[in-house]
């Protein structure tokens, strides 16, 4: 038992030698820089309550509740912050799940990170551009990439028109 002590009291006193590159504890990562970029009191202008919460406080709308989700047009799904085209209608499909999902992004237009929150760990999709919070994305989604990018509709504005190339 005092064996045991004296370790724990070692590997104690490595960590605080270590330094600050060190933690036991997961820390906040840095900001990434986004090419938009707006106050808190900007975002709030320029979005309904609904979609600051969603898009800059990564909130979460209920199932079932945005239109977006029987969208069936041929278009394409941009960023409700900066539209910033991220989908195509092309990549749309039913999940089931109650928020639009897509099983592609189209290029350069997503960033993922990882989310810790509630107890799990899952993939968090943000807007490559503003760094808004669209969602989050599975690996249980349909072939050929097996991808289920389940979005808020709320993150998203649909523009009906010829769909980008999947």
């Amino acid at each position: 038992m005092n064996a045991r002590r004296q370790l724990f009291r070692a590997l104690g006193a490595g960590a605080l030698l270590a330094g600050p590159g060190w933690a036991l504890l997961p820390t906040a990562r840095a900001a990434k820089a986004y090419a938009v970029s707006r106050t808190d009191a900007e975002w709030k202008a320029q979005l309904t309550p609904q979609q600051y919460q969603v898009l800059r406080q990564a909130g979460t709308e209920r199932p079932y509740s945005s239109p977006l989700n029987n969208e069936k047009r041929a278009g394409t799904f941009s960023c409700a912050g900066c539209q910033l085209p991220l989908f195509s209608s092309a990549t749309k499909f039913e999940s089931g799940t109650g928020w639009p999902s897509f099983w592609k992004p189209l290029p350069d237009a997503v960033d993922n990170k990882s989310d810790r929150s509630f107890g799990m760990v899952r993939d968090e999709t943000l807007c490559a551009r503003c760094g808004g919070h669209l969602g989050h994305v599975f690996d249980d989604g349909p072939k050929p990439t097996g991808l289920r990018y389940c979005m808020n509709g709320l993150a998203l504005a649909f523009t009906a028109g010829t769909a980008p190339p999947a």
